[in-house]
């Protein structure tokens, strides 16, 4: 993989004709296991502030 390659601009002219629509990739199981967790995720961070803000001390960190 080279990170330092270029399109010619007549590459590039050509790309731009053409239809360049995203496909669906996520099903019914990858947008579940997101849904979940984010909520899990959201938890987390909730609860670590309800904890810092009922016992603050240095301990908390």
């Amino acid at each position: 993989m080279n990170l330092l390659r270029r399109k010619s601009v007549t590459q590039l002219q050509a790309d731009a004709l053409t239809d360049n629509r995203l496909k669906r990739a996520l099903g019914a199981t990858n947008l579940t296991a997101l849904g979940i967790g984010a909520i899990i995720g959201t938890g987390i961070f909730v609860l670590t502030g309800t904890v810092a803000a009922q016992n603050a001390g240095p301990a908390v960190v």
